[in-house]
């Protein structure tokens, strides 16, 4: 599957690891309970890590923990939850995270630039149809208010 990084499309190495997932090799994901449960085990395997953050998630839990945080994905689970766009500003502007942020789940590729614009930097699309007009919407806009 493709995503789009800073603006270019490019092959996902990552895996998403649900919580009742045994750990593999390789760059994977994990939901922010597992990291706190699992840190040592999960910074000791091979290949990167990365943290999934929903909604409800508290940034405050990992913030810490960021320097050893390689990817963040924010998990929409409904386009109309805009929580997600607050996690990334924080983690950009307030935290200083240099990292990937990743969208994932269940955005409108009418949010991508606005998403572009809170410090998200990569794309995961549903479909690699859909790959087009994502790449478009970074672009929607060439004046900024903000």
């Amino acid at each position: 599957m493709q995503i789009i990084k800073d603006k270019q499309v490019i092959d996902n190495t990552w895996t998403y690891l649900p919580n009742d997932a045994e750990l593999k090799d390789g760059d994977i994901t994990v939901s922010t309970s597992r990291w706190l449960q699992e840190k040592e085990d999960l910074l000791s395997h091979k290949g990167k890590v990365g943290v999934r953050i929903t909604p409800e998630s508290s940034i405050d839990d990992i913030v810490n923990d960021l320097p050893s945080i390689e990817l963040i994905e924010l998990d929409f689970p409904d386009f109309a939850d805009g929580r997600l766009f607050s996690h990334a500003w924080l983690l950009r502007n307030r935290y200083q995270y240099q990292g990937e942020i990743r969208a994932t789940g269940n955005y409108m590729s009418g949010q991508v630039f606005y998403l572009s614009r809170v410090g998200v930097n990569a794309f995961s699309v549903e479909n690699n149809e859909d790959v087009p007009a994502a790449l478009t919407a970074l672009n929607d806009f060439t004046v900024k208010y903000q």
